[in-house]
């Protein structure tokens, strides 16, 4: 199973309430993401020694210095970029009566904090702006706070917890009232640290803290998965072919609105091992399962969305993908959150091909499954370049996003995660669940789908190929198609070349080759193993250079080592283990004839031989002059005798191959042609399309 970083809201809940208790808390599964970390550092500079945040989320204990322990820092608190931090802090340091001045970085910097400020300001806490009107730098400046009472225009889960954290510090009675209910993690961490909190009916929805506490109970918490970070993984697998898994994801009701969207979608979501986390008063959570299939277009809307605010980048995902056409409304608030959402959404959709339009609370997108590809901008925004993460990930698409380091404010590892379970989903390239595409003797390779927790489906994708005479352009044609559409780049020659290196290396003279170079390639467990945008050749586990198997020598001997039956035999297995899932583009002599006779896309690759010479001397580095040419041009004629007239694999024209004569095309025009073949067919049934 696949597991998620630590909630966000509840981990920065559980370090501010342990920091106030009066013995040490034992926090386990905290996010150790930036966010976080801010709020760690920022509790030791007010005198509460928190350890660092284990990267695997294991357990520490916090030292509670006690309800009125937290002391006046002597430097500006730095908030970084999470809005809960600041807000929060707001809260708690204006009732505790605790001057400090706290501040952000640029994103934050902008966010509006008088939504905060201001009901406190009414109970008597005083700030003093620093910077612009209404944001950071804010300067918490003491005053007496009275009783707090607000009614909240937008529920906020935010503005609710600075509010009772004021009180809980200034020991006053809180009372705040919202239009429907905001997430309660912080109702539920008090009560279990024995503060009295009330819920008041639901619509509005009202919360009571009516006696001040005295002190805080010590925490014993095992904070659950994020469900904001598993909505990524979920939209994921709901649109992918397959099963995907996630671990102990926290359930909390008033957080599960995208669980419910999704299936109003399509998404075929189940909950299993549902239970409370540690007593009845903790967090709700289960494990999550999701299998890929299609989504519908919906409507979001009205009270449904405070419980999925955060999901909102995600959810116009997967509208997207969706058929039909998706409207998200009422949810202005995403215009304030670490960036202008609702415009970033807009902006970004429009870059990469989705027909959207933006309203002044929502977006209306038309869903489709045509290729989408484009550079998009994350706007310093940790959910908005994760969601674009998600839709490049998903085939047939290619989008870059300029700032993924930003995910680091949440989902530390995202991308490593992203990029195991799409390339697994897309190719499974290496070998069956659990195996490398290995010659027989060879270890496996660790890190298969069933490891990652993503089964995907055989065909899914296509298997394209490309065959052709030498210097056609197989290769870097092949390269640049995978590159488009999203697959990965199955270079035959690369094994070929690796076992003419084995073989060079070994102690078998070249006469003994073809009777027992089989054999000691085997032993040296030649495989290839899938990477980011190919594979790997490796040999014994470790990865062979690309210069080595580019030398002269291997070179010289690599075209009649490729023509020996038991050295192709052997070959064979690994390169048809590599496409058994589809999504790749294989390149070489035989690969639509022999290698992958049934593959769905066939091109046949082909230029004058003047056209090949030119391009091979080009390659070479070599100067181009009319009797190099010639030089060149015979050497490939005898070449293309040899290789038409070899009894094992000769070189052949595969049946139904779409032919593609480039002397007359720059390279992207015939890359463009191949890619066009291949939507083409698959979109016309054998496969969801690209």
């Amino acid at each position: 199973m696949i597991r998620v970083p630590g909630d966000k809201s509840i981990s920065h809940r559980a370090l501010l309430l342990s920091a106030l208790s009066f013995a040490p808390s034992r926090l386990e599964g905290l996010l150790p993401g930036e966010d976080c970390a801010s709020t760690a550092a920022i509790l030791r500079a007010l005198g509460c020694p928190v350890p660092e945040l284990p990267r695997d989320g294991g357990p520490i204990r916090v030292h509670g210095v006690g309800l009125r322990g937290l002391k006046a820092p002597g430097e500006t608190l730095d908030c970084g970029n999470s809005g809960t931090t600041a807000r929060l802090l707001l809260g708690l340091l204006s009732g505790l009566g605790v001057q400090a001045v706290l501040t952000g970085d640029a994103s934050l910097r902008r966010r509006p904090m008088r939504r905060v400020t201001d009901p406190l300001g009414e109970a008597g806490a005083r700030f003093r702006e620093e910077g612009e009107p209404g944001c950071l730098p804010v300067r918490v400046a003491g005053g007496e706070l009275t009783a707090v009472r607000h009614t909240s225009r937008v529920a906020s889960a935010q503005v609710k917890s600075a509010l009772l954290l004021a009180g809980v510090g200034a020991g006053v009675e809180v009372d705040v009232t919202e239009p429907a209910a905001s997430r309660d993690h912080s109702e539920r961490m008090l009560r279990r640290m024995g503060v009295q909190v009330q819920q008041v009916g639901s619509t509005p929805h009202r919360v009571v803290l009516p006696v001040a506490p005295t002190r805080l109970d010590p925490l014993d918490l095992l904070v659950p998965g994020d469900i904001s970070s598993a909505a990524f993984l979920l939209v994921l697998g709901a649109l992918g072919r397959g099963t995907l898994e996630l671990a102990n994801v926290g359930l909390n009701p008033t957080r599960t609105g995208a669980l419910h969207v999704l299936r109003r979608m399509g998404a075929r979501i189940t909950v299993e091992s549902a239970r409370e986390m540690d007593d009845p008063g903790g967090e709700p959570a289960g494990d999550l399962v999701v299998q890929g299939g299609t989504l519908h277009a919906t409507r979001i809307q009205g009270d449904e969305i405070p419980s999925l605010i955060d999901e909102i980048p995600i959810l116009g995902v997967a509208a997207a993908r969706a058929e039909g056409t998706t409207e998200i409304r009422d949810a202005a608030e995403l215009r304030v959150k670490e960036t202008d959402r609702i415009r970033a959404l807009a902006v970004n959709l429009r870059a990469v091909g989705v027909e959207v339009e933006e309203h002044p609370d929502g977006l209306t997108i038309q869903g489709g499954d045509h290729p989408l590809q484009g550079r998009v901008r994350a706007f310093g925004d940790h959910r908005i370049a994760m969601a674009f993460g998600v839709l490049g990930a998903l085939p047939g698409n290619r989008i870059e996003v300029d700032d993924p380091g930003v995910v680091d404010v949440s989902y530390p590892g995202f991308w490593e995660q992203l990029r195991a379970l799409t390339h697994q989903r897309r190719a499974a390239a290496a070998a069956p669940a659990g195996e490398s595409a290995a010659v027989p003797g060879s270890a496996p390779v660790a890190g298969s789908a069933a490891a990652a927790g993503f089964a995907p489906t055989p065909g899914s994708a296509p298997v394209v190929t490309l065959d052709g005479p030498a210097g056609s352009g197989k290769s870097s044609t092949a390269k640049a198609v995978a590159r488009e559409l999203g697959f990965r780049h199955l270079d035959s020659g690369a094994l070929y070349r690796a076992a003419t290196l084995v073989l060079l290396d070994s102690d078998l003279p070249p006469e003994a080759w073809e009777a027992r170079g089989a054999e000691a390639v085997a032993e040296r467990g030649l495989a290839l193993q899938a990477v980011d945008d190919g594979f790997q050749v490796t040999l014994g586990g470790e990865p062979v250079a690309p210069e080595a198997l580019r030398s002269p020598r291997v070179t010289e001997r690599v075209s009649a080592v490729s023509a020996m039956a038991p050295i192709r035999d052997l070959i064979l297995e690994p390169l048809r283990a590599a496409g058994l899932r589809g999504g790749i583009v294989a390149d070489g002599r035989d690969m639509g004839t022999v290698v992958f006779p049934q593959a769905e896309v066939k091109v046949y690759l082909t230029a004058s031989i003047s056209e090949r010479a030119r391009r091979r001397i080009l390659q070479d580095g070599g100067e181009l002059s009319a009797t190099r040419i010639e030089e060149e041009a015979r050497r490939l004629a005898d070449r293309d005798a040899q290789d038409r007239n070899r009894e094992v694999a000769p070189l052949r024209r595969p049946a139904e191959a779409l032919d593609v004569d480039t002397t007359g095309l720059d390279f992207p025009g015939q890359v463009a042609l191949v890619v066009a073949r291949v939507r083409e067919v698959w979109g016309n049934g054998n496969g969801a399309g690209l």
